[in-house]
């Protein structure tokens, strides 16, 4: 069974990856004028990612990303995010 298990997980990691890549290169993008502030339901069908998806990966993101600042802004029924270039 855990020969199973192992591929899979294997399998998920270039996927997150992806996810990751793309969310950032989206808000490189959405950033290059100045300040971004959203919330992940608005641009969810943007990235192709749900709302949910966007969270968790904003959170890596702020953690590991240097070239934008990332920072969780206020929170009103969902997060909103303030993004910035560095």
């Amino acid at each position: 069974m855990s020969a199973t298990s192992q591929p899979s997980t294997d399998a998920e990691q270039p996927t997150t990856e992806s996810k990751e890549q793309r969310l950032r290169g989206f808000l490189a993008e959405k950033a290059t004028d100045g300040e971004l502030y959203f919330k992940s339901k608005f641009i969810a069908d943007e990235v192709d990612l749900s709302p949910k998806e966007i969270g968790a990966l904003m959170v890596k993101l702020s953690e590991s990303c240097t070239d934008l600042e990332i920072e969780k802004w206020s929170y009103t029924s969902a997060t909103t995010w303030r993004v910035e270039p560095a």
